[in-house]
Order: C-alpha cells, then structure tokens, then sequence
C-alpha cells in the first residue's frame, strides 16, 4: 500500500496485526522492501511482532525525485575527503522523518527500529529525532558515519561506483549480482539460483540508480550523526559481519562505543549480506533484544 511520510508517497507492507508490538524495518543503499529474507520475517512474526518494511524514498516503489539530479560522486567524495560540504539533494535526517512519518501514517505509538547497512544510519537518525517513538534500536552492518573509519575495500568501492554494461534487463542482473558476490558473506554459503531470481524480480519491480547515487550523497553527507550518538538513551544492539568488505567491522565498534549501553554483536565468515546462516545467528541476538525491551 502507499502511505504519504512527511509529504512523501512511500510504499508500505505492513503484517497487520495491530494489537502486537511493531518493528519497523529499514532497507539498504539502493534497495527495497522485498530485499528483506523471508525467514527474517517469519521469525519476527511467530515472536508476535507486527512487521512493517517500507521502500525508501528514491528506491522502489516509493515516490523518485529525478528532479533533484544526479550527483557527481567523485566530486561529492573528493569535497568529504577534504572537509568540505557535500552537497546531497536530501539529508538522510529527511529520510528519517520519511520513516517517522509512516509510524504516523500506521497510527504506530512506538516501534522496534531495525536497519541494515544505510538503513541503520536512518534507524540512528530517527532514534536521534524522536527517541520516544524507538522502543529499541538496532543497527546492522552500519556506521556512525565519523570521518576517521576506513571505507570500502578499494575494489568494492570501484564496484559500487561502477555502470552496468548497458540499460538490458539481463546487463543490470549480472551488474548487480557481481557486486554482491563481492559484499557477500565468505562463511555463509547462498543459493545462485535464488539471488538471481531476486536481482531480476527486484530489477523489474523498480530501477533507479539515479536514486541511489542521491542515496549514497545523503549518506556521505551525514559527517555529525557520530557526535550525537552519544546522546542516545535508546536500548541498542549492534550487529556486524567481521569479515564486511563494504562497511568494515571497525565501523560496528565504533557505533557501539558511541551509544551508551549498546550491546555489539560480531559474526565470524558474515561480509554485506543476510543469507539463511547469517539470518539465523542474528535472530538470536535480535529476539532476545526485542523481548527484553518490550515495556518500554
């Protein structure tokens, strides 16, 4: 369904059940709801949680701004790099309030906050904008954002940035599917044949890099979040693969260390992904998190 978030048309599934507690999921650089595994979800749900995931402004579903532009990204990191303003067509604090807004929309008090990779650092935002409406936060492969934390491996980095051999439905899927077997888990084995089938119905559902590349400004733009978090007083959990490519686990000990009280979680062999393994050694730690801070 389609819900209007702080003046946004954001595209919505929500499980439903209206008298359980709700945990609200937010999605990764350029992905969309359907990204989220399913057993992931049918865990929550049978732990008695109403599950609500949304798309992101500028990814699937969810309403476009191509008349914000496309940013230069070299140029963007070449100004972060040297302390400059990076110059993002929105603010991930906007997309923040985009996910505050579908709570409104859903007439949600208060949820479970659970984001992964950028999703994480929105997650952060929202808790930092209007911490009584987080019950609990948790962060998934994600960073403070400091400016001292190592960045991708230089290859991965060449891939994120990289285009797709042309605009073919079959050149996006090998694009994709590549950069993924190079942020993958290296401990965790996943199906081909699945991760194909998911690129391509992803792919035909909604195609926006353009989107992304306004994304990933807004993410490099948000250089203060990491001095604030210090002033969360959220119940946190920190979860990251140790052997990340794309967001080192360097990046996790600095989140946990920034939020008083938050617990960090390090999986051994997990990299930039949540296959079947990976989802099940997270719930073990997220299950626990949600029921111990359930009557706040």
């Amino acid at each position: 369904m389609r819900v209007r978030a702080n003046g946004v048309d954001i595209e919505v599934e929500d499980s439903g059940e209206t008298q359980r507690p709700a945990v609200l999921l937010v999605m990764g650089l350029g992905m969309q709801l359907i990204a989220w595994p399913g057993p992931f979800i049918d865990a929550l749900r049978a732990a008695g949680h109403r599950v609500i995931r949304f798309d992101n402004r500028d990814a699937g579903l969810s309403q476009a701004f191509p008349q914000l532009g496309v940013p230069n990204m070299m140029v963007e990191s070449l100004r972060h790099r040297m302390g400059l303003r990076v110059r993002a067509p929105y603010s991930l604090a906007d997309m923040a309030a985009d996910a505050l807004g579908v709570l409104d929309a859903l007439r949600i008090e208060a949820a479970h906050v659970v984001g992964v990779s950028m999703g994480g650092m929105i997650a952060q935002r929202l808790a930092l904008a209007a911490p009584q409406r987080v019950i609990s936060l948790t962060s998934v492969m994600s960073s403070s954002g400091a400016r001292s934390l190592p960045g991708p491996q230089p290859h991965v980095l060449r891939a994120l940035l990289a285009r797709p051999a042309d605009r073919s439905e079959d050149a996006i899927v090998e694009h994709t599917i590549r950069f993924l077997r190079l942020i993958g888990s290296p401990g965790f084995t996943s199906d081909e044949g699945l991760l194909r089938e998911r690129v391509r119905t992803a792919t035909r559902r909604s195609y926006n890099p353009g989107g992304t590349l306004r994304q990933m400004t807004a993410v490099v733009a948000d250089t203060w979040r990491a001095d604030a978090l210090k002033s969360l007083s959220v119940p946190t959990l920190v979860v990251h693969g140790k052997e990340d490519p794309l967001v080192p686990y360097a990046c996790a000990e600095d989140t946990a260390r920034r939020i008083p009280r938050a617990q960090l979680v390090g999986i051994h062999g997990m990299g930039h992904d949540l296959p079947p393994g990976v989802v099940d050694l997270m719930l073990r730690a997220l299950l626990p998190h949600l029921r111990q801070t359930a009557g706040r």
